[in-house]
C-alpha cells in the first residue's frame, strides 16, 4: 500500500502544509511518496526528499506546470495513479486553496467520492471529519478502492527532517490547454503567512474602517510579530482583502496566540480559530458569544484597550 501526498511548492520550496499532511500520511501505515509537480522545481524536491518517513519522491517537472493549474496538476495525479498498477490506495493533499482547487477533481475523474478536511485517521479506511461548522465530527468509512482526502494541516503536526527518500521521474502529461494564467497579484508583506503564524491579531466589524483597522491593530502585530486576520465581516465591509478571513469560507488556523478585536463569534468565525492554543478577546459587549470560547477576555472599548496593550508590550 503506497499513501501519495501532493506536494504544494512554489517550485523553490514546499509550503508548510505539505509537511502536515505527511504527518497524516504516516498514520495510514502505508508507504509515503510525495508528487512534486512543477517547473524547475528542484528546491521543493531537495525539501520533500529529506522529509521523516517518505520513502519516494516523484517528480513531474515540465513547463506545462509552470502556473500549477489544476486541470494539468489533477491530469498528472491521475497519470500516476494509472501507472501504479492499484499500489496507491490513497492520494493526500493538504485542505488549503491548492488542494481544494485540485483534488475535487482528482476524485471525479476516479469516481470515487472525496473525503474532505480530516482532523483523524482511526484506520487505513476510517477517518474524522468535522461537521456543522466544526460542532460535532463525523466518523467516515470509505469502501472506495482509492481514498481521495484532503487534510485539515492543524489537526496534525509538521514533519520534520531526517529522511533519505529516494528521487523518481515520472512522465509529465501534455498541456490539456483547457485553462491558461493572464496574471496573478501576489500580496507581499514581512509579516508571516496567515495559515502558518504562531501569533494573529484579527479584527471584526467592531474596527469600525479599513483605516481603524491598520491604525489600531498594525502596530500591535507588528511588535508581536504576528500575523493580521479579520473576521468575513471585516472582509466584507472592505475592511481589509479577502485573504485576511479566518473561519469557515477563509483560513483555518490554530496558533500558539490569537487575539480577537471587535470580534463578536459568529459559528463561521469560530469555525476557523477554536483550535488555537490560548484565545484572547477584547469586545465592549459582555454577552459577545467570542467569550465562551476565549482563554482570557477583556470587555472594554478596544479604542482604548488594544493601543494601551500595545505601548505595554
Amino acid at each position: 500500500m503506497t499513501v501519495l501526498v501532493i506536494a504544494e511548492h512554489d517550485n523553490a520550496s514546499l509550503k508548510g502544509a505539505t509537511l502536515n499532511t505527511v504527518t497524516a500520511a504516516s498514520r495510514l501505515g502505508g508507504d509515503i511518496a510525495v508528487l512534486v509537480v512543477g517547473s524547475a522545481a528542484g528546491g521543493a524536491v531537495e525539501a520533500a526528499a529529506k522529509l521523516a518517513g517518505v520513502s519516494k519522491v516523484l517528480v513531474a517537472d515540465s513547463a506545462a506546470f509552470g502556473d500549477q493549474s489544476a486541470e494539468n496538476v489533477a491530469a498528472q495525479i491521475l497519470a500516476v495513479v494509472g501507472a501504479s498498477g492499484a499500489s496507491i490506495s490513497h492520494v493526500l493533499a493538504p485542505a488549503t486553496t491548492y488542494g481544494k482547487n485540485v483534488l475535487p477533481r482528482v476524485a471525479a475523474l476516479l469516481d470515487v467520492a472525496q473525503i474532505s478536511e480530516i482532523v483523524g485517521i482511526e484506520s487505513a479506511d476510517t477517518f474524522v471529519r468535522p461537521i456543522y461548522a466544526g460542532n460535532a465530527l463525523a466518523t467516515v468509512k470509505s469502501a472506495d478502492p482509492v481514498k481521495v482526502i484532503t487534510v485539515r494541516t492543524t489537526a496534525f503536526e509538521a514533519a520534520g527532517d531526517g529522511g533519505a527518500a529516494t528521487v523518481e521521474h515520472v512522465t509529465p502529461v501534455a498541456d490539456c490547454g483547457l485553462s491558461k494564467l493572464l496574471g496573478r497579484e501576489l500580496t507581499k508583506s514581512a509579516r508571516p503567512e496567515l495559515g502558518a503564524a504562531k501569533i494573529i491579531v484579527s479584527g471584526g466589524r467592531g474596527m469600525g474602517s479599513g483605516e481603524n483597522y491598520q491604525a489600531i491593530l498594525a502596530p500591535l502585530a507588528d511588535k508581536l510579530g504576528a500575523a493580521l486576520g479579520a473576521s468575513r465581516a471585516a472582509v466584507d465591509a472592505g475592511y481589509v482583502p479577502n485573504d485576511y478571513q479566518v473561519g469557515q469560507t477563509g483560513k483555518i488556523v490554530a496558533p500558539q496566540l490569537y487575539l480577537a478585536v471587535g470580534i463578536s463569534g459568529a459559528i463561521q468565525h469560530l469555525a476557523g480559530m477554536k483550535d488555537s492554543k490560548v484565545i484572547v478577546a477584547i469586545n465592549k459587549d459582555p454577552e459577545a458569544p467570542i467569550f465562551q470560547v476565549a482563554d482570557y477576555g477583556l470587555v472594554a472599548d478596544l479604542f482604548e484597550a488594544v493601543p494601551q496593550l500595545t505601548a505595554a508590550v
